[in-house]
């Protein structure tokens, strides 16, 4: 842990040193007080990038104007994003003078005449272009916060061949991540509720994290989320964020009195809260199970709350041909399903969010959450087994969206 923190620490001084260094360069030329006004913005602008990292917890962010919360959350984080970016630009451009310099000693000057033909040199091309690149970071993380409420439906079939007839055709619709401590727009949450409801499902599946803390972030929602109703129910679980395990509470009772309230609205909507049990869904004479378990994580240190052991008891025995696992962490499809439990067909997980932040376009799907999670987003399936991660509804700590939208999936069964 100790060496991991070196290395973090590491990169970050380097890329303060280079960012430093390339403003200092690129502000050289203007006159004064220009030259100072720059240098002073860009220094006050890094202070106050590390105060709110470092006192984070202790800003009140809640009472904070949302449009000036989100314009600084946004600035903040594309400031550090860029300065990633500028520190492995002009790395890239160091190690080249260094290649270049022991080069000179065996080439008789022949490279050094190559760099001194007329016009930009690489090191000043690689300096506008970190300058670039920066500049583009921060004006994407401001403009994503416009993202934030861009819902987008995303429609798949899945194929089960052994899926009872009458269960056949069955329309699914997902939601998961609400974290509705984030919101701060009824009417565009009300929205997508209206987009979900449009979608004519069967039977609706929440797939954990309602709130980022507290009970209460929801009941200035509770009015909109009851409205998602469907004709064979509205089912939940719970996420890593609905216990309450990132904040302090004044006593463990405080705690555990926040989590039962949260468990009354979820009754309060009408969604059957499901913890670590299972429900039968009948029509006609044939069933399906739903079996939803509280958050089990496998990565990073998440809690394991979730219980399968309890959670299937009695379906082994039970004649019941197709089963639908609400899991909030898809960590837990590789962990625990696929080796234990190979006749769970069809998992429903959320919490990567796809980490709000990366590239889907055709031919291309990445984004820096990959790295941790290897089922992050989408259709995932191993044999017989079947994993979708659902991108999330909400938002958090980045109040926006970059190329990773907020989702709401329809899973047509057939």
């Amino acid at each position: 842990m100790q060496k991991r923190f070196l290395i973090i620490l590491a990169l970050i001084i380097l890329g303060e040193v280079y960012s430093f260094i390339l403003v200092r360069s690129s502000v050289r030329s203007l006159p004064n007080p220009w030259r100072s006004l720059l240098l002073g913005f860009y220094v006050l602008a890094t202070a106050l990038t590390w105060a709110s990292l470092i006192f984070f917890r202790r800003i009140d962010w809640a009472h904070l104007p949302h449009l000036s919360r989100n314009i600084f959350v946004a600035f903040t984080l594309g400031f550090l994003v860029a300065k990633i970016l500028v520190a492995t630009i002009m790395l890239i451009d160091d190690l080249r003078r260094i290649i270049l310099g022991l080069s000179l000693k065996f080439s008789e000057g022949l490279i050094l005449k190559t760099e001194a033909r007329p016009g930009m040199n690489r090191s000043q091309f690689l300096k506008s272009l970190a300058l670039f690149v920066g500049g583009i970071s921060i004006s994407g993380f401001v403009y994503g916060i416009t993202n934030r409420y861009n819902y987008r439906v995303r429609k798949l079939a899945i194929r089960f061949d052994h899926l009872p007839p009458s269960f056949r055709g069955l329309r699914i619709v997902q939601i998961s991540d609400i974290h509705s401590g984030s919101f701060d727009q009824r009417i565009a949450v009300a929205k997508g509720v209206e987009m979900a409801l449009n979608l004519k499902p069967d039977i609706i599946f929440f797939t954990g994290d309602l709130v980022n803390n507290k009970a209460d972030e929801i009941v200035p929602y509770l009015d909109i989320f009851s409205k998602l109703k469907a004709p064979l129910g509205v089912y939940s679980t719970l996420g890593n964020h609905d216990y309450g395990d990132y904040i302090t509470w004044t006593s463990a009772d405080a705690k555990n009195e926040n989590l039962q309230t949260l468990k009354k609205h979820h009754a309060e909507m009408g969604w059957r809260l499901l913890m670590n049990e299972h429900v039968l869904i009948e029509k006609g004479n044939e069933k399906i199970a739903v079996i939803g378990i509280e958050n089990w994580g496998a990565k990073a240190g998440f809690p394991k709350y979730g219980d399968m052991r309890k959670a299937y008891q009695g379906l082994s025995e039970a004649d019941v041909p197709f089963k639908i696992l609400l899991s909030h962490d898809p960590s837990h499809f590789d962990a625990q399903v696929v080796p234990q439990y190979p006749d769970i067909d069809l998992t429903l997980s959320g919490h990567t969010h796809g980490m709000q932040f990366g590239v889907e376009i055709p031919g291309l799907k990445w984004s820096p959450i990959q790295y941790v999670y290897s089922k992050w987003a989408g259709l995932y399936k191993v044999g017989k087994q079947h994993l979708y991660v659902n991108r999330g509804f909400g938002f958090l700590g980045y109040p926006g969206r970059i190329g990773i939208l907020p989702e709401i999936t329809l899973i047509e069964l057939t």
